[in-house]
């Protein structure tokens, strides 16, 4: 395995690349020198990936798990009104707020 100890990079090494030198794999990554992308006949398998990494995914997914179920409930009250309809709706609050914001910037007139 040829690799440049400073480096964060990804490399790409073959499934048997792996195995053979599966030891510094491990060490390189754990040490936060990068990532390995293992490939299985000449194709993507899978990666081999720090612990950091791995949290960091985690959390990543909890915080889509949140607002999917937000957006899923927000959008469960509005499941009987057509898609054109709320759209419009949309449209027509955002202009709203936007017109509110837009106002609120004015400055205040002064009786003369």
């Amino acid at each position: 395995m040829s690799t440049n100890p400073d480096s964060t990079e990804t490399i790409v090494m073959s499934a048997s690349e792996v195995r053979e030198h599966f030891s510094e794999v491990v060490n390189r990554v754990a040490r936060g020198e990068g990532r390995v992308i293992v490939e299985k006949h000449g194709a993507p398998a899978v990666a081999v990936v720090s612990l950091q990494d791995v949290r960091r995914l985690r959390h990543s997914d909890d915080i889509v798990a949140e607002r999917t179920k937000f957006v899923d409930g927000v959008r469960s009250h509005f499941a009987d009104v057509p898609d054109d309809e709320l759209e419009r709706q949309i449209e027509k609050a955002f202009a709203e707020m936007k017109n509110e914001r837009r106002r609120q910037r004015e400055p205040a007139k002064t009786a003369s």
